[in-house]
């Protein structure tokens, strides 16, 4: 059970994060002077957000598919982060002066990414508790499992590239490969994602039946 509740702790950090990143990127503006300040701000979230979706999809939503009564749960999360990945593309589109998106302002783009966010993040915390309902003694570190694939994924959103199956692991590791060329030829900022395995929230009776004792040292 404990794996799995660390999942969810895990998730909630990295919404509390993708959150953060999402207020600061819908509020950059250019400068007169700087007129690529805003670059920064946006391009963070859009990495942070790409990657943890992208992971979501590889590594947790096959998980729930699996279980008794989680085939539509898994099937209207991925519905939905494809309209995540769309509404990030727009910002992409937007950011980078694409014709499809060059004359369609900030706000409304932000507020379709904030929709398709809370939606993304409501189904996550359900696809978590299925987890922890239907597998309460899975033995797997899930939160490693998801933060191995986030490191593994897109940075940048591909809605149209498959998502499911083989098919759809071995158009992401493509897209990561493409990812990360254009990240190192740009000189993108791609930041690390959220730190796994944060103890604090547990008991050191708890870190210490699970191995993994993280109780701090006094200075």
């Amino acid at each position: 059970m404990t794996a799995v509740i660390t999942l969810a702790h895990d998730l909630e950090s990295i919404h509390h994060d993708l959150a953060h990143r999402l207020a600061l990127a819908a509020d950059a503006r250019p400068d007169v002077r700087h007129p690529r300040d805003h670059y920064t701000a946006i391009d963070t979230f859009l990495a942070a957000a790409s990657r943890h979706n992208a992971a979501m999809v590889d590594a947790i939503a096959p998980l729930v598919r699996h279980l008794p009564g989680g085939h539509d749960l898994a099937h209207e999360f991925l519905a939905a982060s494809r309209s995540y990945e769309e509404s990030l593309a727009q910002v992409k589109a937007k950011l980078y002066g694409s014709t499809f998106a060059v004359g369609r302002p900030w706000p409304p783009i932000w507020q379709d990414v904030r929709h398709e966010f809370d939606r993304v993040r409501d189904l996550e915390r359900r696809l978590a508790a299925t987890l922890l309902a239907t597998e309460p003694d899975d033995p797997r570190d899930l939160g490693m499992l998801l933060h191995h694939a986030e490191l593994a994924s897109p940075t940048r959103p591909h809605p149209w590239i498959p998502h499911q199956g083989v098919v759809g692991h071995l158009a992401r590791a493509v897209a990561r490969r493409v990812d990360r060329f254009w990240d190192a030829a740009e000189g993108r900022m791609v930041p690390e994602p959220v730190r796994h395995h944060d103890r604090d929230h547990q008991g050191p009776l708890t870190q210490y039946l699970l191995g993994d004792p993280h109780l701090g040292e006094e200075s």
